[in-house]
C-alpha cells in the first residue's frame, strides 16, 4: 500500500476541491456550523468514490443523507456510552463508600480498559461500515460484519492498521497545536478568543474533513471490494 501517494492525492483532492474553491469552502464551512450534518452528507458523496470533490448542492439528501450516516455512528458508539456510563459509576461509588472502596476502583479500572479495546475495535470497523452504507443505501450492509471484517482482511490488517495510524497522525498533530494555541487565546482574550476559536474551527474542519474521507475512500477501494 503507497501510504504517501494516498496521502499526496487525498491532500490534493482537498486543495482542489475546497481550498481552491472559495464558494465551495464556504458552503461546507456554513455545512459545519449546521451541526456538521450537511458535512456528513457530503462526506457521503466522497465515500461514493466522487472525484473530483462534488458540488454542494442539494441540501435536502445532504441533511437526510448526513443524518442517517449519523445514525449508524451512534449506533457503533452506545457500547461506548455504557461502558462511559459504568467507568464514571465505579469511580464515584468508589469515592463515596468505604469499605468497598478498593473493590469500586478495581471495577472502575477493568471497565476503563475494557472500554479502551471496545474503542479500538470499533475505529477499525466504523470506517469500513460507514463506507459500505454509503456506498449500498443500505442500513444493514453498516452492520454487515462479516462483509466488513473480509474487506478489511482483503486490504490486509497491518496495512489497515498502520494506514489509520498515519491519518491519525497527520491529522492529529495539526489539530492538537491548533486546538493548543486556540485554547490559549480563550484563556486570554476571553468572549473574543472564543470568537476567534469558532471561526477557525469552521475554517479549518470542511478541508480537514475531505481530505480524511478521500483517504479513507482510498483505503477501501485500494482493493476489490
Amino acid at each position: 500500500m503507497d501510504y504517501g501517494n494516498m496521502l499526496s492525492e487525498s491532500f490534493n483532492y482537498a486543495k482542489e476541491g475546497v481550498i481552491e474553491k472559495t464558494n465551495r469552502w464556504l458552503m461546507l464551512a456554513i455545512a459545519t456550523l449546521i451541526l456538521c450534518i450537511p458535512l456528513t452528507g457530503y462526506i457521503m458523496q466522497i465515500y461514493r468514490g466522487a472525484k473530483p470533490a462534488p458540488e454542494v448542492d442539494n441540501w435536502g439528501k445532504l441533511f437526510i443523507d448526513g443524518i442517517m450516516l449519523f445514525i449508524v455512528s451512534i449506533i457503533y458508539s452506545i457500547p461506548l456510552f455504557i461502558l462511559q456510563f459504568l467507568v464514571a459509576g465505579a469511580f464515584v461509588a468508589s469515592a463515596m463508600t468505604g469499605d468497598i472502596n478498593a473493590a469500586m476502583a478495581g471495577a472502575g479500572i477493568v471497565f476503563l480498559i475494557v472500554y479502551i479495546i471496545v474503542a479500538i475495535i470499533i475505529g477499525l470497523i466504523l470506517p469500513i461500515a460507514l463506507i459500505r452504507f454509503a456506498r449500498s443505501g443500505n442500513f444493514g450492509e453498516a452492520f454487515n460484519f462479516n462483509a466488513i471484517l473480509a474487506q478489511i482482511r482483503k486490504i490486509g490488517w497491518v496495512n489497515y492498521i498502520i494506514a489509520l495510524i498515519i491519518v491519525a497522525i497527520v491529522i492529529g498533530i495539526p489539530v492538537a497545536i491548533i486546538y493548543f494555541i486556540l485554547l490559549m487565546l480563550i484563556f486570554a482574550l476571553s468572549i473574543i478568543g472564543l470568537l476567534i476559536a469558532a471561526i477557525v474551527f469552521l475554517i479549518i474542519i470542511p478541508p480537514i474533513a475531505v481530505f480524511e474521507a478521500r483517504y479513507m475512500t482510498q483505503i477501501y477501494d485500494s482493493v476489490a471490494a
